[in-house]
Protein backbone atom coordinates (compact mmCIF):
# COMPACT_ATOMS: atom_id res chain seq x y z
CA UNK A 1 0.00 0.00 0.00
CA UNK A 2 1.43 3.33 -0.74
CA UNK A 3 2.46 5.50 2.07
CA UNK A 4 -0.07 8.16 1.25
CA UNK A 5 -2.63 5.81 2.10
CA UNK A 6 -2.04 3.94 4.38
CA UNK A 7 -2.44 5.02 8.08
CA UNK A 8 -0.59 7.31 9.85
CA UNK A 9 -0.65 5.09 13.13
CA UNK A 10 -0.88 1.19 13.11
CA UNK A 11 0.03 -1.00 16.29
CA UNK A 12 -0.87 -4.50 17.14
CA UNK A 13 -0.56 -5.84 20.80
CA UNK A 14 2.65 -2.79 21.38
CA UNK A 15 3.59 -4.33 24.99
CA UNK A 16 6.43 -2.71 26.97
CA UNK A 17 7.14 -4.17 30.62
CA UNK A 18 10.04 -2.98 33.01
CA UNK A 19 10.68 -6.33 34.50
CA UNK A 20 7.25 -7.60 36.21
CA UNK A 21 4.98 -3.83 35.69
CA UNK A 22 3.59 -3.61 32.06
CA UNK A 23 3.55 -0.17 31.38
CA UNK A 24 1.83 -0.79 28.16
CA UNK A 25 -0.32 -4.28 27.53
CA UNK A 26 -0.96 -5.38 23.96
CA UNK A 27 -2.47 -2.26 22.78
CA UNK A 28 -4.01 -2.31 19.32
CA UNK A 29 -5.39 0.08 16.96
CA UNK A 30 -5.17 2.75 13.87
CA UNK A 31 -4.89 5.89 13.17
CA UNK A 32 -5.95 7.72 9.79
CA UNK A 33 -4.04 10.39 7.69
CA UNK A 34 -5.54 13.59 9.04
CA UNK A 35 -7.21 12.81 11.80
CA UNK A 36 -7.02 14.38 15.70
CA UNK A 37 -6.74 11.06 17.77
CA UNK A 38 -7.45 11.43 21.60
CA UNK A 39 -5.14 9.38 23.93
CA UNK A 40 -7.17 9.33 27.54
CA UNK A 41 -6.56 7.66 30.64
CA UNK A 42 -5.49 8.32 34.29
CA UNK A 43 -2.22 8.93 35.83
CA UNK A 44 -0.36 5.58 34.99
CA UNK A 45 -2.43 4.13 32.45
CA UNK A 46 -0.09 3.45 29.94
CA UNK A 47 -0.47 6.65 27.59
CA UNK A 48 2.86 8.34 27.63
CA UNK A 49 4.73 4.82 27.40
CA UNK A 50 2.77 3.68 24.19
CA UNK A 51 3.98 7.97 23.00
CA UNK A 52 7.06 7.32 23.51
CA UNK A 53 7.71 4.00 21.56
CA UNK A 54 5.16 5.61 18.55
CA UNK A 55 7.88 8.37 18.48
CA UNK A 56 11.21 5.72 18.62
CA UNK A 57 12.04 7.03 22.10
CA UNK A 58 11.46 3.65 23.72
CA UNK A 59 11.58 -0.15 21.89
CA UNK A 60 8.47 -1.70 22.48
CA UNK A 61 8.87 -5.36 24.74
CA UNK A 62 6.80 -7.40 21.81
CA UNK A 63 4.26 -6.41 19.45
CA UNK A 64 4.71 -4.35 16.26
CA UNK A 65 3.81 -1.12 15.08
CA UNK A 66 4.11 1.69 11.78
CA UNK A 67 4.22 5.60 12.00
CA UNK A 68 3.97 7.15 9.02
CA UNK A 69 4.96 3.73 7.03
CA UNK A 70 8.32 3.51 9.31
CA UNK A 71 9.08 0.45 11.49
CA UNK A 72 8.76 2.05 15.64
CA UNK A 73 11.44 -1.02 16.43
CA UNK A 74 14.08 -0.85 13.26
CA UNK A 75 13.20 2.77 12.13
CA UNK A 76 13.44 5.12 15.48
CA UNK A 77 15.89 7.54 13.83
CA UNK A 78 14.11 8.31 10.55
CA UNK A 79 10.63 8.58 12.59
CA UNK A 80 11.99 11.09 14.75
CA UNK A 81 12.64 12.75 11.61
CA UNK A 82 9.16 12.41 10.05
CA UNK A 83 7.23 13.56 13.19
CA UNK A 84 6.79 16.39 16.00
CA UNK A 85 6.67 16.38 19.23
CA UNK A 86 5.68 18.28 22.06
CA UNK A 87 4.72 18.22 25.87
CA UNK A 88 3.48 20.01 28.64
CA UNK A 89 7.22 20.30 29.94
CA UNK A 90 7.46 22.58 26.02
CA UNK A 91 10.78 21.82 24.61
CA UNK A 92 11.87 25.87 24.98
CA UNK A 93 14.95 27.91 26.05
CA UNK A 94 13.56 30.52 28.66
CA UNK A 95 17.16 32.51 28.09
CA UNK A 96 16.41 32.44 24.53
CA UNK A 97 14.69 34.95 22.24
CA UNK A 98 11.70 33.74 20.29
CA UNK A 99 13.02 34.01 17.51
CA UNK A 100 16.46 32.27 18.51
CA UNK A 101 14.30 29.41 19.59
CA UNK A 102 12.41 28.84 16.22
CA UNK A 103 16.29 29.42 14.92
CA UNK A 104 17.23 26.64 17.39
CA UNK A 105 14.67 24.49 16.35
CA UNK A 106 15.54 25.11 12.45
CA UNK A 107 18.67 24.26 12.79
CA UNK A 108 17.76 21.13 14.71
CA UNK A 109 15.85 20.23 11.66
CA UNK A 110 18.47 21.24 9.28
CA UNK A 111 15.83 24.02 7.70
CA UNK A 112 17.68 26.93 6.45
CA UNK A 113 17.34 29.37 3.72
CA UNK A 114 14.04 30.63 2.03
CA UNK A 115 12.55 27.59 4.00
CA UNK A 116 13.46 29.09 7.16
CA UNK A 117 12.23 32.21 6.42
CA UNK A 118 9.06 31.43 5.72
CA UNK A 119 8.51 28.58 8.75
CA UNK A 120 9.86 31.27 10.55
CA UNK A 121 7.14 33.85 9.63
CA UNK A 122 4.21 31.18 9.70
CA UNK A 123 5.24 30.07 13.53
CA UNK A 124 5.15 33.90 14.83
CA UNK A 125 2.12 34.82 12.66
CA UNK A 126 -0.10 31.51 14.10
CA UNK A 127 1.66 32.27 17.69
CA UNK A 128 0.08 35.84 18.18
CA UNK A 129 4.54 36.46 18.36
CA UNK A 130 5.39 39.11 15.39
CA UNK A 131 5.61 41.71 17.34
CA UNK A 132 7.34 39.65 20.55
CA UNK A 133 9.96 38.42 18.43
CA UNK A 134 12.90 39.50 20.35
CA UNK A 135 11.25 39.26 23.56
CA UNK A 136 12.85 36.56 25.82
CA UNK A 137 10.59 33.49 25.82
CA UNK A 138 10.78 33.21 29.41
CA UNK A 139 8.88 36.05 29.90
CA UNK A 140 6.26 35.03 27.89
CA UNK A 141 2.61 34.24 29.11
CA UNK A 142 2.04 30.26 29.44
CA UNK A 143 -0.18 30.33 26.23
CA UNK A 144 2.35 32.07 24.43
CA UNK A 145 4.89 30.06 25.26
CA UNK A 146 2.55 26.82 24.35
CA UNK A 147 1.90 28.10 20.74
CA UNK A 148 5.57 28.68 20.57
CA UNK A 149 6.27 25.53 21.38
CA UNK A 150 3.66 23.60 18.85
CA UNK A 151 5.26 26.01 16.35
CA UNK A 152 9.13 24.75 16.83
CA UNK A 153 7.62 21.15 17.15
CA UNK A 154 5.93 21.46 13.33
CA UNK A 155 8.69 24.02 12.13
CA UNK A 156 9.26 21.35 8.99
CA UNK A 157 5.96 20.36 8.81
CA UNK A 158 5.51 16.83 9.81
CA UNK A 159 3.55 14.13 8.86
CA UNK A 160 2.56 13.30 12.59
CA UNK A 161 2.26 15.23 15.31
CA UNK A 162 2.42 13.80 18.94
CA UNK A 163 1.55 15.94 22.01
CA UNK A 164 1.44 14.20 25.42
CA UNK A 165 -1.02 16.53 27.59
CA UNK A 166 0.19 19.78 25.86
CA UNK A 167 -2.32 22.10 28.01
CA UNK A 168 -1.78 21.02 31.56
CA UNK A 169 -1.71 23.99 33.54
CA UNK A 170 -3.41 26.71 30.48
CA UNK A 171 -5.93 28.42 31.29
CA UNK A 172 -9.48 27.67 29.34
CA UNK A 173 -9.14 30.62 26.67
CA UNK A 174 -5.51 29.73 25.88
CA UNK A 175 -6.35 25.96 25.54
CA UNK A 176 -9.21 26.60 22.74
CA UNK A 177 -6.84 28.85 21.09
CA UNK A 178 -4.19 25.88 21.11
CA UNK A 179 -7.01 23.64 19.57
CA UNK A 180 -7.79 25.87 17.22
CA UNK A 181 -4.39 25.62 15.60
CA UNK A 182 -4.40 22.03 16.24
CA UNK A 183 -7.51 21.44 13.65
CA UNK A 184 -6.36 24.09 11.36
CA UNK A 185 -3.12 21.81 10.96
CA UNK A 186 -5.49 18.18 10.83
CA UNK A 187 -7.48 20.36 8.00
CA UNK A 188 -4.02 20.41 6.05
CA UNK A 189 -3.05 16.92 6.32
CA UNK A 190 -1.52 16.62 9.55
CA UNK A 191 -1.97 13.76 11.69
CA UNK A 192 -2.84 14.98 15.47
CA UNK A 193 -2.10 12.27 18.42
CA UNK A 194 -2.78 13.74 21.25
CA UNK A 195 -3.13 12.75 24.99
CA UNK A 196 -5.45 14.96 27.63
CA UNK A 197 -7.05 14.98 30.87
CA UNK A 198 -9.32 17.57 29.45
CA UNK A 199 -12.40 16.15 28.78
CA UNK A 200 -14.13 19.27 26.81
CA UNK A 201 -10.65 18.59 24.87
CA UNK A 202 -11.64 15.16 24.24
CA UNK A 203 -14.85 16.38 22.63
CA UNK A 204 -12.29 17.90 19.67
CA UNK A 205 -11.33 14.63 18.90
CA UNK A 206 -12.19 12.83 15.55
CA UNK A 207 -11.85 9.70 17.93
CA UNK A 208 -10.94 8.71 21.36
CA UNK A 209 -8.85 5.68 22.95
CA UNK A 210 -9.28 5.08 26.23
CA UNK A 211 -6.38 3.79 28.37
CA UNK A 212 -6.32 2.03 31.84
CA UNK A 213 -3.49 -0.17 33.79
CA UNK A 214 -1.73 -0.45 30.20
CA UNK A 215 -4.63 -1.95 28.48
CA UNK A 216 -6.98 -0.20 25.63
CA UNK A 217 -10.57 -0.27 27.48
CA UNK A 218 -12.88 1.84 24.89
CA UNK A 219 -12.15 3.11 20.99
CA UNK A 220 -14.61 4.86 19.14
CA UNK A 221 -15.72 8.68 18.15
CA UNK A 222 -17.07 10.56 20.89
CA UNK A 223 -20.72 10.43 19.35
CA UNK A 224 -20.09 6.20 19.30
CA UNK A 225 -18.60 5.91 23.04
CA UNK A 226 -21.29 8.33 24.53
CA UNK A 227 -24.05 5.59 22.97
CA UNK A 228 -22.52 2.63 24.04
CA UNK A 229 -23.28 4.07 27.63
CA UNK A 230 -26.76 2.38 28.24
CA UNK A 231 -26.73 2.36 32.03
CA UNK A 232 -29.50 5.21 32.63
CA UNK A 233 -27.93 8.79 34.27
CA UNK A 234 -30.57 10.76 35.99
CA UNK A 235 -30.33 14.59 37.74
CA UNK A 236 -32.20 14.61 41.29
CA UNK A 237 -33.25 18.18 42.40
CA UNK A 238 -32.80 18.16 45.81
CA UNK A 239 -32.58 20.43 48.87
CA UNK A 240 -29.65 19.95 49.87
CA UNK A 241 -27.45 18.38 47.07
CA UNK A 242 -23.67 17.88 49.67
CA UNK A 243 -26.18 15.99 52.15
CA UNK A 244 -27.92 13.75 49.30
CA UNK A 245 -24.51 12.51 48.17
CA UNK A 246 -23.86 9.87 51.03
CA UNK A 247 -27.65 9.08 51.15
CA UNK A 248 -28.20 8.00 47.75
CA UNK A 249 -24.36 6.14 47.37
CA UNK A 250 -26.17 3.88 49.89
CA UNK A 251 -29.07 2.92 47.22
CA UNK A 252 -28.77 -0.45 45.85
CA UNK A 253 -28.01 -0.03 41.90
CA UNK A 254 -26.43 3.00 42.22
CA UNK A 255 -22.87 3.11 40.65
CA UNK A 256 -22.05 6.59 40.93
CA UNK A 257 -23.21 9.82 43.06
CA UNK A 258 -21.42 13.21 42.71
CA UNK A 259 -22.13 16.78 42.57
CA UNK A 260 -24.19 18.16 39.18
CA UNK A 261 -24.48 22.18 39.55
CA UNK A 262 -27.24 22.64 42.36
CA UNK A 263 -28.42 19.18 42.24
CA UNK A 264 -26.45 15.54 42.19
CA UNK A 265 -25.67 13.73 38.85
CA UNK A 266 -26.59 9.24 39.77
CA UNK A 267 -25.29 6.96 37.51
CA UNK A 268 -27.55 3.33 37.97
CA UNK A 269 -27.02 0.03 36.75
CA UNK A 270 -30.49 -0.21 35.41
CA UNK A 271 -34.00 1.40 35.60
CA UNK A 272 -35.90 -0.44 37.75
CA UNK A 273 -37.87 1.55 40.57
CA UNK A 274 -35.17 3.54 41.07
CA UNK A 275 -36.72 6.82 40.91
CA UNK A 276 -39.35 5.96 43.42
CA UNK A 277 -36.23 4.30 45.88
CA UNK A 278 -34.45 7.97 45.18
CA UNK A 279 -36.80 9.79 46.25
CA UNK A 280 -38.05 7.29 48.93
CA UNK A 281 -34.13 7.31 50.23
CA UNK A 282 -33.98 11.17 50.50
CA UNK A 283 -37.28 11.57 52.10
CA UNK A 284 -36.16 9.09 54.66
CA UNK A 285 -33.40 11.47 55.40
CA UNK A 286 -34.88 14.21 55.43
CA UNK A 287 -34.13 15.66 52.33
CA UNK A 288 -37.14 16.83 49.49
CA UNK A 289 -36.73 15.99 46.05
CA UNK A 290 -38.49 18.80 43.71
CA UNK A 291 -37.63 16.52 40.44
CA UNK A 292 -35.73 13.72 39.14
CA UNK A 293 -34.79 14.13 35.18
CA UNK A 294 -32.73 11.25 33.20
CA UNK A 295 -29.88 13.28 31.19
CA UNK A 296 -27.59 12.44 28.11
CA UNK A 297 -24.11 10.48 29.20
CA UNK A 298 -21.14 13.21 29.25
CA UNK A 299 -18.10 11.82 27.59
CA UNK A 300 -16.78 11.97 31.42
CA UNK A 301 -19.59 9.95 32.84
CA UNK A 302 -18.16 7.01 29.68
CA UNK A 303 -14.72 7.73 30.74
CA UNK A 304 -15.48 6.88 34.80
CA UNK A 305 -17.71 4.00 33.35
CA UNK A 306 -14.73 2.15 31.14
CA UNK A 307 -12.27 2.83 33.78
CA UNK A 308 -13.97 1.30 36.43
CA UNK A 309 -14.96 -1.94 34.41
CA UNK A 310 -11.39 -2.34 33.70
CA UNK A 311 -10.66 -2.48 37.08
CA UNK A 312 -10.48 1.10 38.30
CA UNK A 313 -7.68 3.84 38.26
CA UNK A 314 -4.08 2.75 39.32
CA UNK A 315 -3.28 3.95 43.29
CA UNK A 316 -0.29 5.62 43.45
Amino acid sequence: MPRELSPAVEIDRLTRRYGDFVAADAVTLSVGRGEVFGFLGPNGAGKTTTIKMLCGLVRPSSGRGQVDGLDIARDGDRIKARIGYMSQLFSLYTELTVMENIAFAAGMREITGARLAERAAWVLEMAELTAQRDRFTGALPLGWKQRLALGCAVLHEPAVLFLDEPTSGVDPVARRQFWDVIRMLADRGTTVFVSTHYMEEAEYCDRLAFMNRGKLVALGTPQALRAEMTDPILRVDTDDAPRAVPVLAGVAGVQDVSLFGRGVRVVLTGAGRAETVLRERLAAAGLGCRAVERIEPSLEDVFVASVTRAGGAPVG
